[in-house]
């Protein structure tokens, strides 16, 4: 029925559709095969990315964690930094007792003064060995004296207390040295030991002040800077003592005081060159002062009333004595470290008040009728203070007093005295100076008798 052709074809055929099912088979199998694998690559590739979005977070983290901590590294060296070059905390100011703060100042001096007297030399003990006296020059003498002197007596310590009371300060000052005791001192030979004296011991209150302190009469600010205890001693007013003073400003920069102050009568008799202290005054010295201070330093001037009174005991006798004294302080220069300090002042019976009495106030003859004759003085000086740096400077001054004695006097009352001074100071560390200074003086009697002092002096001062 079929040729052989045909049959070949046939079974052909046939075989193919046979094996068709096996194929289908065999290629199902492989699909699934294929399929899990697959699926099994991206399971690992889906870990694979979460492992991967995990690390990435954490680095994240970490940077975040690497600059808060640098950060923080930076803040700190700045804070480091900060205290290493920050100033030392303030200490506290003093000491408080109750509701009372108090504070303790001072310095300590130690003076090195070599001495030439063109006529003798001074007493054992006497003031003019320490520091520069011109009534204690001595006159008449048959040689020159030399002289070294070595002391730390100027050392000084002072007080000062304040303590609130209804809205202001009632403040306090209680200062000392060892200089101005005219006590029992100590030898040169063993200990060297001498007394404390009160200089200065007051209480203030707002407006007034109650106590001992500088004359009013004085303008201390113009006492320039010195090696010696006083500097221009012949040409200044000088007295510290008990007084009751108002003091009120009267506009910007302008200030006026008016104070009552402890009296005390100084007089020599027409044959006796010797002052007394009378102590028979009865009526407080008055003082008034008026002050302007501005950019270009201070100007004052001051004026003095007083009744000098002496008693002998069995006759007293009483005169008025006034005064007039100029002073000023005026900056200059680069950063004002130059000044010229200047003090002029005129009066009759104010002896006692200038040059540390230099002169007396009043010559009292003591008999009936005699009047108390009043003693005319001038005294005056200037000071040339000039800053080379900021640690150097020196000052050169001028001093000179003059006395008038109205009545018969004994010759060897002192008529003049006048002094020329020149230093250098330095200040290698703050509160501590160096200092040394030339000083050349005369004092001359009435009798025209003179005699002169050279001093060299050096000064060592640590103020605290």
């Amino acid at each position: 029925m079929f040729d052989r052709g045909s049959r070949t074809a046939w079974l052909a055929s046939a075989a193919v559709i046979a094996m068709v099912p096996g194929l289908a088979q065999a290629q199902s199998a492989r699909e699934v095969q294929m399929e899990a694998r697959l699926s099994a690559l991206e399971q690992s590739f889906s870990a694979m990315r979460s492992e991967l979005e995990a690390t990435r977070a954490e680095n994240a983290s970490l940077r975040t964690a690497a600059t808060e901590t640098q950060a923080r590294n930076t803040a700190l060296a700045a804070t480091i930094e900060q205290v290493r070059t920050a100033p030392p905390p303030a200490q506290p100011d003093g000491f408080r007792s109750g509701a009372t703060t108090i504070k303790l100042n001072g310095f300590i001096k130690a003076n090195a003064i070599f001495s030439r007297y063109s006529d003798g030399d001074v007493a054992t003990g006497a003031l003019g060995k320490d520091f520069y006296l011109p009534q204690q020059i001595p006159i008449g003498g048959t040689r020159e004296g030399n002289d070294y002197s070595g002391h730390a007596k100027q050392t000084r310590l002072w007080l000062t207390m304040a303590t609130p009371v209804g809205g202001k300060m009632l403040k306090g000052h209680v200062e000392f040295d060892f200089q101005t005791s005219q006590g029992a001192q100590g030898s040169q030979r063993t200990t060297n030991g001498y007394n404390p004296a009160l200089r200065r011991g007051f209480f203030s209150y707002g407006k007034w002040l109650i106590g001992q302190e500088w004359s009013n009469f004085q303008y201390v600010a113009a006492l320039p800077e010195s090696t010696d205890f006083v500097g221009p001693t012949e040409g200044t007013v000088f007295v510290r003592q008990m007084q009751l003073r108002y003091t009120t400003p009267l506009g910007k920069g302008l200030t006026f005081s008016v104070a009552a102050e402890n009296p005390e009568t100084a007089s020599i008799t027409p044959v006796s060159a010797g002052m007394i202290e009378n102590d028979d005054d009865r009526i407080p010295d008055v003082t008034a002062r008026l002050s302007y201070a501005g950019g270009f330093g201070e100007v004052t001037v001051a004026g003095l009333v007083r009744q000098l009174s002496v008693d002998n005991g069995a006759i007293g006798a009483k005169a008025t004595g006034y005064g007039i004294s100029a002073a000023g302080k005026l900056l200059f220069g680069a950063d004002k470290r130059h000044d010229l300090r200047v003090m002029a002042t005129w009066g009759k019976g104010i002896g006692r008040y200038v040059g540390l009495n230099l002169a007396p106030d009043a010559v009292f003859a003591g008999t009936a009728g005699s009047d108390l004759a009043l003693v005319e003085n001038f005294a005056a000086f200037a000071a040339l203070k000039l800053g080379w740096t900021k640690t150097v400077r020196s000052t050169f001054m001028a001093s000179v007093q003059t006395a008038d004695y109205p009545a018969l006097v004994p010759l060897a009352v002192n008529r003049k005295a006048w002094s020329l001074a020149g230093n250098l100071f330095w200040t290698p560390v703050k509160g501590f100076d160096v200092g040394i200074e030339y000083r050349h003086g005369e004092r001359e009697l009435l009798s025209g008798a003179s005699g002169q002092i050279d001093r060299l002096e050096a000064a060592f001062k640590y103020s605290f």
